[in-house]
């Protein structure tokens, strides 16, 4: 005869206990495939549930609380979403207010109910994708950029090819209309930036962290630039100096596996995209530096990168909070987002002449929910190539992050500047007129 699990009285009381303080519309299954209805309107057996595979998960999230401690377990596969997918279970409990309505019970009860949990058995973690050294970047005299690009490019370009478009554009698209598909977006976002930058035949083109090739390839064909691009990541290195052959363009662009700061110039125009997320506040000086060393006079510079919002004392914008400490060690170990009054400031203080800045933070919403619906249309193929584990915690930064662009916790801008020697004309048009053409349904 089996021997009763004395924990799962205990867990049903507390679930209890939140269902008549809270009344949610949600349910929760319990290790023994049972469930309980946090509310009148969570529905019957076939409602979505939070799915908990022991008792050990209370006993390590009433112990610790946190952020962290929900996304360990759950890229563990101890916590799983069952009869919904991740993003539709968490925009549900937004909806509904769960984390406001949670706040509110009364914890002296809820203690109670929980006390036994806190004593209930756990097993080892088996992750194993976590960055081993200061993910902050902030401990670091001489921040290794190289162990941080790798981390995160170098999971697997068989991986990034389930959910990205066949450019393998790896940063924000941009929709002249909403109802686009993520190839059109992408190639439209491509165009942008070179219509941005106002790209003409012959003209020497940078592009800092070039990712897969895609921009370079775009501009060389399309713009008839010299173009060149350089990565830290040596998957996509190899991708990219693929994708110049295949293409046939080896005369017009070229790629290096090496560090922007190693280049000497000049360059008429220099694209970076989505690459100052990985520089470092504290070294934006120096980058900005380089890139004004690197481009010839009237050069211009298209700067596109995620920030956050600014916060009333640089004491608590510094503060490194829980999902951004998250993010650094399990996903973007050394990435920092600045705001972008300060990243101008930098731009200026640095003899760029700042022309226009958009944003595009609704973009990067859809992208990043497009990303994540082609990760999850391809579960058992990106399991195949990257683990369980790995799996899980994609779909929840992806998840996550488009959660964030939707609501304005993220941002995201395009700045475009140009480098002056002296007084005078920047050469621009007097409009942005020659940037939308063809517009709307795709440029």
């Amino acid at each position: 005869m089996a021997t009763p699990d004395r924990y799962l009285p205990a867990a049903r009381a507390l679930f209890e206990q939140i269902a008549r303080d809270a009344d949610l519309p949600l349910q929760v299954e319990l290790w023994d495939g049972s469930r309980v209805a946090l509310g009148a309107n969570a529905g019957g057996n076939a409602a979505p549930a939070l799915a908990l595979s022991d008792a050990g998960v209370l006993r390590r999230l009433l112990r610790r609380p946190t952020l962290e401690t929900v996304a360990r377990l759950y890229a563990d596969g101890r916590i799983a979403v069952v009869g919904m997918d991740l993003l539709g279970f968490v925009e549900r409990a937004r909806q509904h207010k769960v984390r406001l309505r949670l706040g509110d019970l009364d914890k002296w009860a809820l203690v109670k109910r929980a006390w036994p949990l806190l004593f209930a058995p756990d097993r080892p973690e088996h992750l194993t994708h976590v960055y081993a050294g200061d993910a902050t970047g902030r401990a670091q005299t001489k921040r290794d950029e190289r162990a941080f690009i790798q981390f995160h490019y170098d999971v697997s370009n068989a991986f990034y090819r389930l959910f990205l478009d066949p450019e393998m554009q790896y940063s924000c698209a941009y929709f002249t209309a909403w109802d686009n598909g993520i190839q059109q977006a992408q190639h439209d976002k491509l165009e942008m930036i070179c219509r941005k930058l106002r790209l003409n035949p012959g003209d020497r083109f940078l592009d800092v962290g070039c990712g897969w090739g895609g921009l370079i390839c775009h501009a060389a064909r399309h713009h008839g630039v010299q173009a060149h691009g350089v990565t830290l990541s040596k998957t996509q290195y190899d991708w990219a100096l693929g994708k110049i052959a295949a293409e046939g363009l080896q005369d017009r662009v070229t790629v290096e596996l090496k560090d922007y700061r190693e280049l000497t110039g000049p360059y008429d125009k220099i694209a970076s995209i989505g690459m100052y997320e990985h520089v470092g506040i504290q070294n934006y000086p120096d980058y900005f530096s380089q890139l004004n060393r690197l481009l010839a006079d009237r050069g211009l510079l298209l700067n596109h990168g995620i920030t956050r919002g600014a916060k009333k004392s640089a004491r608590r914008f510094n503060r490194i909070r829980p999902e951004n400490r998250l993010i650094r060690k399990y996903i973007f170990p050394g990435s920092e987002l600045d705001h972008i009054g300060h990243t101008l400031s930098v731009m200026e203080a640095h003899r760029f002449q700042v022309h226009d800045v958009e944003g595009w933070r609704e973009h990067y919403a859809w992208t990043t929910r497009l990303w994540y619906r082609a990760l999850i249309d391809r579960e058992a193929a990106a399991r195949a190539e990257v683990g369980d584990e790995k799996y899980r915690m994609w779909i929840a930064y992806l998840a996550g992050v488009s959660l964030s662009f939707q609501d304005g916790s993220l941002r995201i801008f395009q700045t475009l500047a140009s480098k002056h020697k002296g007084k005078g004309p920047s050469g621009l048009p007097p409009t942005r007129a020659d940037l939308y053409r063809d517009a709307p349904g795709g440029l």
